[in-house]
């Protein structure tokens, strides 16, 4: 294993923003070696790498030792408020049913402390220590909880000063209008800053897709919010509800705003007509977050991004009480994303890789990540060939720069 050298011990690289940092000798996207230099958390300077180069006095320096460097990875379908991560083991007793899960979930929360800030700081910390430095998270809103979960989401967040640029979407995990008083939830969500709002299956959960969607529309265009829309719904009933998506999108002028999260519909309809729907998602200024899973046809999406259409790439929940699985690992996820969708050609297996770093971060709020002069400094060090060779072995981190903070060393968080 390549090792990196730092010029002084690992806990103290928590660099004040103001700080210089020269990160030398890395191969961004495995290319030629070069030395990126950081400063106020922003990529201020890349020169090819150049051994002996002389840097300022007060500037610290780590030897990248020829690593390759990828962007800061993006989670951009999260459930950060709840996980059982870094807990004794929880074994699953619920009803494998979206409402089965559901109950599951609302009767066991508040004895592991869901939502808190302990909480969401733990999957916070295990984002970190895989490289991901931004995030949209669905936050429960409902009437147990209210608005608690974006608090503590928020105060998560400050605690670990910031290191992950994150986004939220208020979420009515519950439904919304078989709940009276969520909608309201949902307003005043939006009223206090949320980024977006969230809905889910509004056909098969409130049994009601043209209410749930207009309400949830109306808050957004008041607020000026966006939507994040939770659907599950398979085949012909899933794509009625993003018909119906499309046309309000356009009526309340919400284009660019609106997102349907999982979207399986998509993958199960007839090829001709998934074309078109694709078309029209991309007219709207539509976007998709994919989480991968497993039994179900892989969406279309170099379809989707050949027409417009924006994807990004999401754990979803990981050990939490809708199941076991998963560690918050983005660089896994779009293994599994290239390994369902057949990918084998290189272009394609590093298309998998921008969909969970620089194609994602925008779903996050970061308008360019891409390891470029003026991004915030969010870099991945690993011990790869090539981005392919990182993708397809997933090692270990060796370093993570987070708004031009390390916070990672030798695979393990120093924060």
């Amino acid at each position: 294993m390549t090792d990196f050298a730092p010029a002084s011990r690992a806990a103290e690289f928590h660099s004040a923003d103001s700080l210089r940092l020269d990160l030398l000798n890395v191969r961004p996207w495995g290319g030629d070696a070069v030395d990126i230099v950081v400063s106020g958390g922003k990529i201020t300077e890349i020169n090819p790498h150049q051994p002996g180069r002389p840097t300022p006095a007060d500037a610290r320096m780590v030897d990248g030792k020829g690593l390759l460097a990828l962007p800061g990875f993006s989670n951009v379908h999260a459930h950060t408020d709840k996980s059982w991560w870094g807990k004794p083991w929880v074994s699953y007793g619920g009803v494998a049913t979206t409402q089965g899960r559901i109950e599951h979930e609302r009767a066991h929360r508040d004895q592991l402390g869901i939502p808190g800030v302990e909480v969401s700081t733990s999957v916070m910390r295990e984002y970190l220590r895989h490289g991901t430095t931004t995030q949209r998270t669905h936050v429960d809103v409902d009437l147990g909880i209210g608005l608690r979960g974006i608090e503590v989401v928020r105060e998560a967040v400050a605690a670990l000063g910031n290191t992950i640029t994150t986004q939220i979407v208020a979420f009515p995990q519950d439904g919304v209008l078989r709940r009276p008083g969520v909608l309201d939830l949902l307003g005043q969500a939006a009223a206090a800053g949320a980024d977006y709002i969230g809905g889910l299956d509004p056909a098969s959960i409130d049994r009601d897709p043209v209410g749930q969607l207009d309400g949830i529309f109306a808050i957004a265009e008041k607020y000026g919010c966006g939507i994040d829309l939770h659907l599950h719904d398979p085949a012909e009933l899933g794509v009625f509800q993003i018909e119906l998506m499309i046309e309000r999108t356009i009526r309340h002028g919400l284009q660019g705003k609106v997102n349907v999260a999982h979207g399986f519909a998509v993958g199960q309809v007839d090829p001709g007509y998934q074309a078109e729907l694709i078309a029209r998602m991309a007219e709207a200024g539509m976007s998709m977050t994919s989480v991968s899973p497993l039994k179900v046809p892989p969406l279309p999406i170099k379809a989707m991004l050949e027409a417009g259409v924006p994807v990004g790439l999401g754990t979803d929940g990981f050990r939490d009480l809708w199941g076991p699985y998963g560690d918050g690992d983005m660089l896994k996820v779009a293994l599994k994303t290239a390994q369902m969708c057949g990918f084998r050609y290189d272009e394609d297996l590093v298309l998998a890789l921008e969909l969970a770093t620089s194609r994602g971060a925008a779903f996050a709020g970061v308008p360019s990540q891409n390891l470029a002069v003026g991004d915030r400094a969010d870099i991945v060090l690993l011990d790869a060939e090539n981005p392919m060779d990182a993708l397809v072995r997933t090692p270990r981190r060796e370093a993570v720069l987070a708004g031009g903070k390390i916070v990672v060393y030798k695979g393990e968080l120093v924060i």
